[in-house]
């Protein structure tokens, strides 16, 4: 059993998962990372998100960043969802999609690119 599943829609967000990951290390908070794609891989993504018994999702996704609000309708659990400047909005595009979930789908939102305060806040919610 992990504390926190990471999940990236793409490969090249890895970046952002080191700075998401390097604080989990460092508060030996337990994790498991996935590439998962909300667009490429949907079944997998719904499957690993039900059978996970992770406490706390951060999904890290650019462009429409469908990931977070998937992963939210799939789980009661917190979503925590990381914005990636990709494309030519430099990832306000993302933000904003990520931020403006419709009711009833929360998901906690960071700044763009921010993974380390992604993995911040999955902390504080975890010592609650």
């Amino acid at each position: 059993m992990v504390d926190v599943a990471v999940i990236a829609g793409s490969a090249s967000d890895g970046e952002i998962v080191s700075k998401a990951t390097i604080v989990l290390d460092e508060e030996s908070i337990t994790y498991d990372f996935q590439v998962l794609s909300a667009h490429r891989d949907p079944e997998e993504l719904a499957t690993y998100v039900k059978n996970s018994e992770a406490k706390v999702f951060i999904t890290i996704a650019g462009l429409s960043a469908a990931l977070p609000g998937v992963v939210a309708s799939l789980t009661e659990k917190p979503v925590i969802g990381v914005p990636v400047a990709a494309g030519t909005l430099g990832g306000l595009d993302a933000l904003l999609a990520i931020a403006q979930m419709p009711r009833g789908v929360p998901v906690a939102c960071v700044g763009i690119g921010n993974g380390a305060n992604a993995a911040h806040l999955a902390v504080r919610i975890l010592k609650m």
